[in-house]
């Protein structure tokens, strides 16, 4: 018998990325992304941020041609495949399925105020109960101002998407989405579950616009013999799987149930836990959207804190305090302080705004330095340390919302390459840091196995899932990890 593969795409704003796993043992035989230096970002204006949607498909294409040559996998050995995509995009498309603009894309700013305004007129106990979020600057508040600014165009629009919706159009000539999905865009009310009218008709939005909802994990539509012949798949093949990359994320390490957390640290930092309840944040600090496996009849919600000083901190001290050595004798030197870094206490927001700290930009600060006594080792280990309290100030605002964090579900990379960020982490929030070999569009080309029945649950479809390392909390030093903690959040001078 020929082979099985599942086909994942991870659709990101600097590229996009194929996977094929073979379906039968879970390996990844092949991956690629396009291009290989990072895609371009359009900025008309500042705060701006839009990319054709055209150019994903490129980028898939030649993704998926690499890696069907690597693997010398046939169109007909695909059985499914999956799609993770940036989140919070907006794709505006005509009746005849071609895009009126560039999508406006998750780190585009234009429509903060038009969410801003929604959130007070609507009222924040509403919002924040039927919506989990403020509407802040999320794909409704982007279609919004389109309306307002492009109304010749905002009149032309059939449907409206978010990028991962458009690839799968592409692929399939369908159109629809995900609860999932609209939950992101803030189109989705958790109270009535349902789209949520109240904000469209604030807005002025046909209920129209919105694509037909399908399952996350089910076959959502198939490849067209259009896209077939284009791509050299094979005309019928399921697509069964769609997720934002932040729940994807969470999906490719195994990250279901309530107390679960998924942790990234690249430049900027997330923080992804599963709430079983519906809660917010009063102070929308953190936002809450619908995980992947959110039914009506179970209650799964991924509720997201992102820090965007994060690891560009530690690049920052790289460059600029230990430029003499490589990241792994920077993370030596660093150990050579000791816990709380005799004094030194290090802000990590010098990256914009925090959402965290209420869209406030209190910028990097650094204190308690002592001339006489602290060296860079000191300096190096207080910004790790200051990374990993920034993020455990946000999981206690989880823990506000109803959330036991016992485990970390982590990639071995980025920050999580430091033994020091990792003892801290642990140190601090008291949870296992479990550190693990994946990527998103491997994480997207299982999901599809799930949609297609391949895997009876997630379990395993995850039970090939490498698992490099455990890190348990030190009980030994506890008591100077909360006193180091308690120390930073005294100088933060926030209150939880």
């Amino acid at each position: 018998m020929a082979t099985r593969y599942l086909l994942g795409f991870d659709v990101g704003s600097s590229s996009v990325k194929a996977s094929l796993v073979n379906a039968d043992n879970g390996k990844c035989v092949s991956s690629a992304f396009f291009p290989e230096k990072e895609a371009p970002i359009m900025a008309v204006k500042a705060g701006w941020a839009e990319q054709e949607p055209d150019s994903w498909w490129q980028y898939a294409k030649q993704s998926l041609q690499k890696i069907m040559k690597e693997g010398n996998v046939k169109g007909e050995d695909i059985m499914a495949i999956g799609i993770s995509y940036q989140m919070h995009g907006l794709v505006c498309i005509d009746n005849n399925l071609q895009p009126l603009r560039p999508a406006i894309i998750w780190c585009d700013s234009r429509a903060v105020p038009y969410g801003e305004r929604a959130f007070a007129a609507l009222g924040e106990e509403r919002c924040l109960s039927h919506l989990l979020n403020s509407p802040g600057n999320f794909t409704a508040a982007k279609l919004a101002w389109v309306k307002e600014n492009e109304p010749e165009l905002f009149d032309k629009i059939y449907k409206v998407m978010l990028p991962g919706d458009y690839l799968a159009m592409r692929l399939s000539g369908t159109v629809n989405t995900t609860v999932s999905g609209l939950s992101e865009g803030m189109f989705w009310d958790f109270k009535e579950n349902r789209v949520a009218q109240f904000l469209l008709d604030y807005y002025g939005i046909p209920s129209s616009l919105i694509p037909d909802i399908v399952p996350t994990f089910s076959e959502q539509s198939v490849v067209s013999a259009a896209a077939a012949a284009e791509l050299g798949l094979k005309a019928g093949t399921p697509i069964t799987y769609r997720g934002g990359d932040q729940p994807n994320n969470a999906l490719s390490l195994n990250v279901f149930e309530p107390g679960e957390i998924a942790a990234t640290a690249g430049t900027s930092g997330v923080v992804y836990g599963v709430l079983g309840s519906l809660n917010y944040d009063t102070k929308s600090r953190v936002n809450t959207f619908a995980h992947v496996n959110h039914q009506p009849s179970l209650t799964r919600l991924g509720v997201l804190l992102c820090i965007n000083g994060t690891g560009i901190l530690n690049a920052w001290m790289h460059r600029n305090v230990t430029f003499d050595m490589g990241y792994a004798e920077m993370n030596n030197l660093a150990a050579q302080a000791p816990i709380g870094s005799d004094g030194v206490t290090i802000m990590p927001f010098g990256n914009g705004a925090e959402r965290v700290l209420q869209n406030k930009e209190l910028g990097c600060s650094i204190h308690g330095v002592n001339f006489n006594k602290h060296s860079r080792a000191h300096l190096v280990r207080a910004a790790q340390e200051g990374i990993v309290f920034s993020f455990c100030y946000g999981m206690e605002i989880m823990g506000q919302m109803g959330m036991n964090i016992q485990k970390i579900h982590a990639g071995k990379a980025n920050m999580f390459l430091s033994p020091l960020f990792r003892d801290t982490l642990a140190g601090v929030s008291g949870a296992t840091i479990e550190l693990y070999e994946t990527d998103g569009s491997v994480g997207a080309a299982k999901g599809a196995g799930m949609g297609t029945g391949l895997y009876k649950d997630h379990n395993e479809a995850f039970a090939t899932l490498e698992k490099l390392q455990v890190i348990e909390p030190d009980a030994a030093h506890r008591s100077a990890y909360q006193e180091a903690y308690s120390h930073w959040k005294e100088v933060l001078g926030c209150q939880l």
